[in-house]
C-alpha cells in the first residue's frame, strides 16, 4: 500500500485514480473468427458430420452454433481451432457463430444442402457471361450460391486460404463471373433436387494437372520426387531453393550452348553493355523492324536499367516484364529473381529485400524463343519496378540487346514453382485449406495443358482423384471427369493424335473407378478456339452424371460406350452400352470416325449402327489389332444413343 500512501488524498477518486495507475492492463483476446471459406450465405454439405474451423487466441476454448445444436473447441498453440458437428438435413437459413473470450463471429443466411467442387484449368474457369445464350438475364436463384477461389500458387501447403472468400447469392448481376460448366451443372441439380446447392470453383486457365496434386502424393512418383524435394527446400530457404534452380539453369545451357560459360557476365550489373544495339521492345522481335531479328530464332540478352531513389529502393520489393517468349531467365542487379517458361505467361518476379540499391539498377534478362518469335512481347508500359506501397516504377530506358545462338526446338524445364507448369502449388493454397469442408461430388475439366503427354495423365489423374478423397476425408467422394473436346487440325486420313490418347487416359481412368464418371463433349467442342462456349451442354451432361453416380438414379451417366469388339465373317462388330434404346448415326445413313488398325497403320471403314452395334464392313483383315473411333485432335462424329448423347472416342483391342 506504500505507493497509495505517497499520493495526496483527494477522497475516493484519488485512490482509485492511484490503484488504477499500479494494476497492469490486460489485452482483450481477439474475439474468435472463422476460416477463409466460410461467410454469410454459405452452403454445408447436408447429411455429412460438419467440420467448422477458424482461429482465436492460442490455448482458449471456443463455441461453435449453428441451427440450435452447439460444439466446443479448444485453440491450439498457434490460434487454430476445429469443432466437429452432426450431420444435418437439408435446410436454412441459420445462422453460424462462434463465441470465445475475445468476443463473438456470426455468420447469416447459412444453407444446408450439397455442395459441388469444380475444378481444372481455363474451359472450367470460362465464366458464364461468355457462355452461349448468356445474353438474356439469368434469374435470380437464393438457393444457388458460389465461391470463386483467389487463384494463388503457394510453395507449401497453406492452413486457410490467403484471401477469404465471399459467398455469392446467384443473381442477374453475380452470377455472370461463376463457372458456367459448374453453374449449368448446379443449376440442373438444384432445380431436380429442390435443395440449396453451393458449388465452389477452384480453377487457374492454362494450368497442368501436377499443379493441382499434393505434393505427398506427387513426390510417390520417382519422376517428380527431386523437383517436390526442389519445393519444399525453396518454401524453408528460398535463397538456397534460387540458388539451386541458378544452378540448374547453369547446367542446362552449358549442355546446350557453347557460348554459356562465357556470358554469364552479361547479368553482372557492371558488366559494359555499351556496344550493344538497342531497341524498345514491343511485341515480337520478329515485330521490331530490325533485319538482323526478323528471321532469328535462338538466344538473345536483353539489359536496362532504373535509376531509384533511397525510398523507392527500399520498397521495392518486385519486376514486371509483361509476357516473354517463350523461355527466360531473369537477374537485378546480378541476383536472379526467377524464370519461366509459357510464352503468354506474365514475367511477375519478387525481389528480395536489399537487391535493388539506390542510384543504377539493372535488369538482365536471358531469353530462349519457342520457334514461332521471342523476345520481350509484351509492351513497353507493362515492364516497371513494383513496390510495397503501391508505386509502378516503369522501365523507360531502352534495352541493349546480342544476339546468341540460333536453334529450333530446344526447351528449358520449368522449375517447380512456375505456373502454369507448377508441381502443388495451385493444391497447397486452392484445394488444401478446404480440408475439412465436405462435397457431394467433385467435377473436373482440365487436360488441354497435359496433351503432350498423354500416358503420364493415365497415372497423375487417378493420382488426383485418390489425392482429393484423401485430402477431403471422403474416400468414395463421386468424380465427374470432362473429357476434352474437339481442338485443332481436322484428320483428312488416320494418324496419331494426342488429344485423342488424352481423352482415352481419362476415360480409363473413370473406368477403373467405381466412384468416377465421364462426360463426353466431343460434339460440342470448336476446332478453331480451346474454350468452347457451349457450356450449358457441358454442364447439363455433368447434372445427368451426377443424377447417375451422385444420387443414384436409375439412369446411364453418359452416351454410348463401346465394350468390345467381336469377328463376324469379314466384319468387325462393335457393341455398345447406355445407347438409350439404339444408336443413330446423324446425316447419314452410315458412322463416321471409325478406323480398323494394324498396329499403327490404321485406315477409316465402312461402318453401319443398327441397334446397340455398329458393323465395320469388310474390317476384320488379317493382322488387325484393334479399332478405334473418333481418333483426332477435332474429329467430326454423327454417332448417337436414342437420348442424343454423343458416343465416347475410344481404342480397343480385338
Amino acid at each position: 500500500m506504500k505507493n497509495y500512501l505517497r499520493i495526496p488524498l483527494a477522497g475516493a477518486a484519488a485512490f482509485v485514480l492511484a490503484a488504477s495507475l499500479a494494476t497492469p492492463v490486460l489485452a482483450q483476446p481477439a474475439a474468435p473468427a472463422f476460416a477463409g471459406i466460410f461467410s454469410d450465405h454459405a452452403v454445408l454439405q447436408r447429411g455429412e458430420a460438419l467440420t467448422v474451423w477458424g482461429t482465436s487466441a492460442a490455448g482458449l476454448g471456443v463455441t461453435v452454433s449453428l441451427g440450435g445444436t452447439s460444439a466446443e473447441a479448444k485453440a491450439d498453440a498457434q490460434g487454430r481451432w476445429r469443432a466437429s458437428m452432426p450431420a444435418m438435413t437439408a435446410g436454412g437459413p441459420y445462422t453460424l457463430s462462434v463465441r470465445g473470450a475475445g468476443g463473438s463471429t456470426t455468420l447469416k443466411d447459412i444453407m444446408i444442402g450439397d455442395v459441388y467442387l469444380c475444378g481444372g484449368q481455363s474451359n472450367m474457369e470460362f465464366p458464364v457471361r461468355l457462355s452461349t445464350g448468356a445474353w438474356p438475364e439469368f434469374p435470380a436463384n437464393s438457393d444457388l450460391r458460389f465461391v470463386n477461389i483467389q487463384r494463388i500458387s503457394e510453395l507449401a501447403v497453406q492452413k486457410d486460404l490467403k484471401h477469404p472468400v465471399t459467398w455469392n447469392v446467384v443473381t442477374p448481376k453475380s452470377v455472370g463471373e461463376a463457372s458456367a460448366a459448374c453453374y449449368y451443372m448446379a443449376r440442373a441439380l438444384q432445380k431436380k433436387q429442390k435443395v440449396a446447392v453451393g458449388f465452389i470453383g477452384s480453377d487457374w486457365g492454362g494450368t497442368t494437372i501436377q499443379g493441382w496434386i499434393g505434393a505427398q502424393s506427387l513426390k510417390t512418383l520417382p519422376a517428380y520426387a527431386e523437383r517436390v524435394e526442389a519445393l519444399a527446400v525453396m518454401a524453408s530457404n528460398p535463397a538456397k531453393g534460387m540458388a539451386d534452380e541458378a544452378r540448374r539453369h547453369e547446367r542446362w545451357w552449358d549442355a546446350h550452348d557453347p557460348q554459356a560459360k562465357a556470358q554469364r557476365a552479361w547479368s553482372a550489373p557492371g558488366f559494359d553493355d555499351a556496344a550493344w544495339p538497342s531497341l524498345t521492345p514491343r511485341g515480337s522481335w520478329k515485330d521490331a523492324s530490325i533485319a538482323a531479328l526478323a528471321d532469328f530464332d535462338g538466344a538473345a540478352w536483353f539489359r536496362t536499367s532504373v535509376t531509384l531513389n533511397e525510398a523507392q529502393a527500399r520498397a521495392a520489393n518486385a519486376v514486371q516484364l509483361g509476357p516473354i517468349d517463350t523461355y527466360d531467365s531473369t537477374w537485378v542487379n546480378g541476383v536472379r529473381v526467377g524464370g519461366g517458361t509459357i510464352a503468354w505467361m506474365w514475367r511477375d518476379y519478387p525481389v528480395p529485400a536489399g537487391v535493388f540499391k539506390p542510384g543504377r539498377n539493372v535488369i538482365a534478362v536471358h531469353v530462349l524463343s519457342g520457334g514461332t518469335g521471342g523476345g520481350l512481347t509484351g509492351l513497353p508500359e507493362q515492364r516497371g519496378i513494383k513496390t510495397g506501397d503501391g508505386q509502378f516504377i516503369a522501365l523507360s530506358a531502352p534495352w541493349k540487346y546480342h544476339l546468341g545462338m540460333r536453334s529450333k526446338g530446344l526447351s528449358i524445364p520449368a522449375a517447380p514453382w512456375d505456373v502454369p507448369m507448377s508441381l502443388s502449388t495451385l493444391y497447397n493454397e486452392m484445394i488444401a485449406p478446404l480440408a475439412g469442408y465436405k462435397f457431394k461430388l467433385a467435377a473436373w475439366y482440365q487436360g488441354e495443358s497435359n496433351t503432350d503427354a498423354a500416358t503420364e495423365y493415365a497415372t497423375l489423374l487417378p493420382l488426383l482423384i485418390a489425392d482429393w478423397r484423401k485430402t477431403f476425408g471422403q474416400p468414395e467422394l463421386p468424380f465427374l471427369v470432362v473429357q476434352l473436346s474437339s481442338f485443332g487440325a481436322v484428320a483428312t486420313k488416320p494418324g496419331p493424335s494426342n488429344w485423342a490418347q488424352l481423352r482415352e487416359a481419362q476415360a480409363r481412368t473413370v473406368r477403373k473407378d467405381p466412384h468416377a464418371a465421364l462426360t463426353v463433349t466431343i460434339d460440342v467442342g470448336d476446332r478453331t478456339d480451346i474454350h468452347p462456349a457451349q457450356k450449358a451442354v457441358v454442364g447439363e451432361r455433368l447434372a445427368r452424371a451426377a443424377r447417375a453416380l451422385a444420387y443414384g438414379e436409375a439412369i446411364a451417366p453418359g452416351g454410348p460406350e463401346a465394350t468390345g469388339v467381336t469377328r463376324a465373317g469379314d466384319d468387325l462388330v462393335v457393341t455398345f452400352k447406355n445407347t438409350g434404346g439404339g444408336l443413330r448415326t446423324y446425316s447419314a445413313g452410315h458412322a463416321i470416325g471409325f478406323e480398323a488398325c494394324a498396329g499403327t497403320a490404321c485406315q477409316y471403314v465402312l461402318a453401319l449402327a443398327h441397334g446397340d452395334t455398329v458393323t465395320l464392313k469388310g474390317a476384320n483383315q488379317p493382322g488387325t489389332t484393334h479399332v478405334r473411333y473418333a481418333w483426332a485432335d477435332a474429329p467430326y462424329v454423327n454417332l448417337y444413343g436414342a437420348e442424343d448423347l454423343p458416343a465416347a472416342p475410344f481404342d480397343i483391342e480385338l
